[in-house]
């Protein structure tokens, strides 16, 4: 069995992480580069998966600030998430056509699979 990190952008990052009406003229970041997490050794062992779900700001620059876990499976794919996240970069969202900041929650899978 060999171990595979999913990372998930779900459209539920591009929509349900926006406000419930989605404001005319604003554009969602999109992510330009994903590093992937390193995958805790004893969940590998162990089998297990499980879901880190990040929220944070991304800032006019497209870098990934002040995140903060909304929710975790398991704590021992918490600090792998968040080092990783902290390395993405996105395209900025924009509003009006002009780069601006904008709150979201990022979902991260850590996924065992056979290949």
């Amino acid at each position: 069995m060999k171990a595979k990190i999913l990372i998930f952008m779900l459209a539920a990052f591009a929509l349900g992480s926006m406000p419930a009406k989605a404001e005319e003229g604003l554009e969602a970041p999109v992510p330009v580069r994903m590093v992937p997490p390193k995958f805790p050794s004893d969940m590998r062992r162990e089998g297990t998966g499980g879901v880190v779900t990040v929220k944070c700001t991304i800032d006019e620059k497209g870098n990934v600030t002040d995140p903060v876990v909304e929710k975790a499976s398991n704590d021992a794919f918490v600090a792998p998430a968040l080092e990783a996240l902290r390395k993405w970069k996105f395209k900025p969202a924009k509003r009006g056509g002009v780069p601006v900041a904008l709150k979201v929650s990022i979902p991260i899978q850590f996924s065992i699979s056979d290949d």
